[in-house]
């Protein structure tokens, strides 16, 4: 039987910590107030004391792990288990130390009286505001269930989304480091090698090898201001990050003004705004809360703006299409749609089809560039070493010449 390690509050109001033997949480917590106290964080006593615990602060929930808890959430709670248990045995099935204590939190909360969307707002700041608003819409109408599952699937799109465009990353960035290792390897280790034989020959050493050589020594006797160099970058670009208008000139022109990236990107936010306005739509929030809600949730500070600009259009009585055309924030085809779905009572269904149609379309764009990328950085690849090959071998060639 395992053990548990507690933190709880005496009747006197005093904080105690132990270890306590069950079958599992529910059953530790359950034997804590036979004996008159208030647990306030019980985990398995390996878990506490592991080194993990400690690197878990740090680990990010992702759109997987939503979808996971949603999905449970919906099977337990639909075949009639209460939230309490629902949430114990989804505890106890979560990998993520953190997760796991976010939803043990969430759990004593509920059993304080507090109602689930409640709960979730005491970690706002882990749990997304389009899942805290469904929830909340979900309790006032009585279908929890059904609005858990819809979550899920949601998620699990975005989760989907979201591992496509890591995949197609990964192959340009490994050609990328591969790049810059080779360079790297033949500056330091191959042409030191040549050097005392150009030197020695007294042959005028060629533009290409003399600027090669200048590399090579860099790397080799100031290779810690390269490493400034780099650390100076990522702070600047930390700092600039930190201010709201360049974060959003700068989702403005990953949008607007980059090359191949702008077509993905409008292709990923529109998506992702139909999707999420669609399934605000179909559990009953109102168009305001839904607007404001796909501005947080849609990852891109310049929509956001344009979407806050949107809504104050829409609380002066004016359709949601009219804006969407006018600030030409999306593709026509998204505005014309809408409107569509407003005069015809059904835009949580013309939404859903449209993000349907631009996340195949967002698929078939990433599939198209990864079939240019990949030539692309071959040849850069290519042309970067062979340059380096040709430039150590064109001063042999003279020396070649001159001896005959």
């Amino acid at each position: 039987m395992p053990q548990f390690a507690y933190k709880a509050i005496t009747q006197k109001g005093k904080t105690v910590s132990g270890k306590i033997t069950a079958n599992n949480s529910l059953e530790a917590k359950d034997a804590l107030k036979e004996k008159n106290l208030y647990p306030l964080e019980v985990l398995e006593a390996s878990q506490k004391d592991d080194v993990s615990a400690i690197l878990a602060r740090y680990t990010r929930i992702k759109s997987k792990d939503f979808s996971f808890f949603c999905r449970q959430f919906y099977a337990m709670t639909n075949a009639g288990i209460p939230i309490t248990q629902t949430l114990d045995i989804i505890q106890q099935q979560t990998q993520k130390l953190k997760f796991r204590k976010i939803i043990f939190d969430v759990n004593e909360q509920l059993q304080k009286g507090y109602t689930f969307s409640e709960a979730l707002k005491q970690n706002a700041d882990i749990f997304p505001p389009i899942m805290i608003n469904l929830v909340e819409a979900g309790e006032v109408s009585g279908n929890l269930d059904e609005i858990m599952d819809r979550l899920s699937t949601h998620f699990d799109k975005e989760n989907k989304i979201q591992n496509k465009i890591k995949a197609a990353m990964i192959y340009p960035i490994v050609l990328l480091l591969v790049t810059i290792v080779v360079v790297v390897f033949l500056l330091t280790v191959v042409m030191p090698t040549f050097l005392g034989m150009f030197q020695g020959s007294g042959t005028p050493l060629p533009g290409p090898t003399r600027l090669l050589l200048a590399m090579s020594d860099a790397l080799r006797n100031q290779w810690y201001l390269f490493i400034a160099g780099i650390l100076l970058i990522l702070l600047i670009w930390t700092l600039l990050n930190k201010n709201e208008k360049f974060r959003i000139f700068n989702a403005k022109t990953k949008l607007k003004r980059i090359p191949v990236i702008r077509g993905m990107n409008l292709m990923l936010v529109t998506s992702r705004f139909a999707r999420t306005m669609s399934i605000l739509s179909r559990s009953g929030v109102e168009m305001l809360t839904s607007i404001e809600i796909t501005g947080r949730v849609i990852g891109n500070e310049f929509v956001a703006v344009k979407l806050f600009q949107v809504s104050e259009d829409v609380k002066k009585g004016v359709n949601i299409s009219s804006p969407l055309k006018r600030y030409d924030i999306f593709p026509p085809m998204l505005s014309a749609m809408v409107k569509i779905g407003e005069d015809s009572g059904s835009l949580d269904d013309i939404l859903d089809k449209t993000a349907t149609f631009y996340e195949e379309e967002l698929e078939a764009a990433i599939q198209r560039v990864m079939a240019l990328i990949e030539p692309g950085m071959i040849l850069i690849m290519g042309v970067i070493v062979g340059f380096i090959v040709i430039a150590m071998l064109m001063p042999m060639f003279d020396m070649v010449t001159t001896i005959r």
